[in-house]
C-alpha cells in the first residue's frame, strides 16, 4: 500500500526516473511513496542537475542560479522566474508569472502556468499547474490537471509532522512539509484545496471549491455539497 504502482503507471519522459527506485545510493530506501518527497528535500535535484539551456528563454524571464536544466523545445516566457536547482524535460511550458522556487523536476510536456508557484515537487509528464496554483512538496502524476486557484497546502498551522490517515490507520511520515500525491489523470476543480498529507489514487475527480484530506482510492469523486437560494431584490 502507498507504493509507486498505487498511483503511477510509467515514468517515461521524466528526467532521472531513478528518483522512484526503492534503493538509491545516498538516500534512504523507499518504503512509502511520500519518501520520494524526502529525497527531493534531501538534495536529489541538486545532485543530478547538469546546467544547460536547450529550449527557449524569452527576454524578461529570470533564471536565478546556474543549476538549471531546460530541455529541448521547452519555453520559459517573459516574466517567469526559475530558481535552481531545477530540471525541466522536453516541451515544458513555464508561462508568464510562474515562479519555480527550486528543487523541482518537471517531466516532458508539463505546464507551470501564470501565477503558479512550485517548490520541492515533481511533475510527471503532461502534468499541469496552469493558473494561480500552489504546489509545495508534492508529486503530480501523468496528465494531472489543477483547476485555476487550486492549492496543495504543504505545512500544518502548528508546524508539526504531517501524518497520512487511511482506513482508520495513521501513518507517520517524518516530514513537516508534505503537500499531496496525486495519481495519474487526477483532475482537481477550480479553487479546491488539499490539506497536508493528501493522497489520491489515479483518475480521482475533485469538484470546485472542495477541501480534501486523507487518502482516496482510484476513481473517487469528491464533491462539496452546498445549497443555493435565490430571491428578488426588494
Amino acid at each position: 500500500m502507498f507504493e509507486f504502482a498505487d498511483f503511477f503507471k510509467s515514468l517515461e519522459g521524466l528526467p532521472f526516473p531513478e528518483l522512484f527506485e526503492k534503493k538509491l545510493k545516498g538516500f534512504d530506501d523507499l518504503v512509502f511513496i511520500w519518501d520520494v518527497i524526502r529525497r527531493i528535500q534531501g538534495g536529489f535535484v541538486a545532485q543530478r542537475v547538469k546546467p544547460q539551456i536547450q529550449g527557449v528563454v524569452e527576454e524578461g524571464a529570470i533564471l536565478k542560479g546556474e543549476d538549471i536544466f531546460i530541455g529541448r523545445n521547452s519555453k520559459v516566457q517573459a516574466g517567469a522566474m526559475i530558481i535552481g536547482p531545477t530540471i525541466l524535460g522536453s516541451n515544458v511550458e513555464v508561462r508568464h508569472g510562474a515562479y519555480i522556487r527550486g528543487h523541482v523536476i518537471a517531466g516532458d510536456g508539463a505546464i507551470i502556468g501564470h501565477a503558479s508557484e512550485v517548490i520541492r515537487s515533481v511533475l510527471l509528464p503532461g502534468a499541469k499547474a496552469p493558473h494561480f496554483n500552489y504546489v509545495g512538496d508534492s508529486i503530480l502524476g501523468t496528465k494531472v490537471n489543477l483547476g485555476a486557484g487550486t492549492k496543495l497546502s504543504n505545512l500544518k498551522n502548528d508546524v508539526s509532522e504531517v501524518k497520512v490517515h487511511a482506513a482508520g490507520t495513521t501513518y507517520k511520515t517524518g516530514i513537516k512539509k508534505f503537500g499531496a500525491i496525486l495519481g495519474d489523470n487526477c483532475m482537481l476543480g477550480c479553487n479546491s484545496v488539499t490539506n497536508p498529507g493528501t493522497l489520491m489514487g489515479p483518475n480521482c475527480r475533485v469538484y470546485p471549491n472542495a477541501t480534501v484530506s486523507g487518502y482516496h482510492t482510484a476513481s473517487t469523486i469528491i464533491k462539496l455539497i452546498q445549497q443555493i437560494k435565490t430571491g428578488r431584490v426588494e
